[in-house]
This record gives C-alpha cells, sequence and structure tokens, in this order.
C-alpha cells in the first residue's frame, strides 16, 4: 500500500491512494513520482472552491508524460469532495500525468464518474487553501505500507 507526500512552499500533503478502486491511476502517479517527473513543476491552475491543477511539464496545461492511461470511474470512491486527488484528462482515456485536487464538493459533483478519483489528503488538507497558481510542487515523496 503507497502513501504520498506531495511537498510545497506553502506545506506538505499527506495522500492515500485508492488502490483498489483506481490501480492503474496509482501505479501511474507512483512511477512518475519516484522517477521525479512532478519535482519543480507548478501548480498552473488554480480556482477557488473547485481546484488546485499541476503536473503539466510545460506548466500551460497542454502537456503530459508522452502517452495516455484509461480512466478508472467504476470502481468505489468515485466522489469529488476536500482534498481527493483526480486526473486531469481532455477527454475519456486520456490522461497521464495532470492531476487535481478539489478544494471542496461545491463545485465537483459534475466531475463523478468522468474524471478519475485516485486518492484523498488525509492530512495537511488546509494547504489547498494555501496554493496559488504558479506556486510550486517541491517534490512528491512516496512511501509503501
Amino acid at each position: 500500500m503507497y502513501k504520498a507526500e506531495i511537498h510545497t512552499d506553502k506545506g506538505i500533503m499527506k495522500v492515500n491512494f485508492y488502490e483498489k478502486d483506481a490501480p492503474g491511476t496509482v501505479a501511474n502517479f507512483v512511477k512518475l513520482s519516484k522517477e521525479g517527473f512532478y519535482d519543480g513543476l507548478n501548480f498552473h491552475r488554480v480556482i477557488p472552491d473547485f481546484v488546485i491543477q499541476g503536473g503539466c511539464p510545460d506548466g500551460t496545461g497542454a502537456g503530459g508524460p508522452g502517452y495516455s492511461i484509461d480512466c478508472e470511474t467504476d470502481g468505489g470512491n468515485q466522489y469529488h469532495d476536500r482534498g481527493v486527488l483526480s486526473m486531469a484528462h481532455a477527454g475519456r482515456n486520456t490522461g497521464g500525468s495532470q492531476f487535481f485536487i478539489c478544494h471542496s464538493r461545491n463545485n465537483t459533483a459534475h466531475l463523478d464518474g468522468v474524471h478519475t478519483c485516485f486518492g484523498k489528503v488525509y492530512e495537511g488538507v488546509e494547504v489547498i487553501d494555501e496554493i496559488r497558481q504558479g506556486d510550486k510542487i517541491n517534490k512528491i515523496v512516496i512511501t509503501e505500507e
């Protein structure tokens, strides 16, 4: 079972993954994190009371890892609530490295069943509110339990 720590200048967000519900998405995120893919990338999209989004290597929202992964929206835990990590994409099965973290449930219900929820911040959730557009992901540390 994997866990992650997303290190930013605003603090650390600790994440539990939904490995049972989104195994391919979790494996992809863990792989990219271990390779250092996310280190130094910014949160290129921050919309208050909606999401913070990062994982684009060119910082514009148009980039990715050079491949796509399938959506996994049929399992449990596919509910976009405060602190939930979900894969961004440009259409079904086009995700890769970009992910977002939800501010709240207020404006995210329409994402359920469309974007793959693959984890949730369990500690440091207040950091989500502090992130501003352009803030960096210093590193993502993966641990195995």
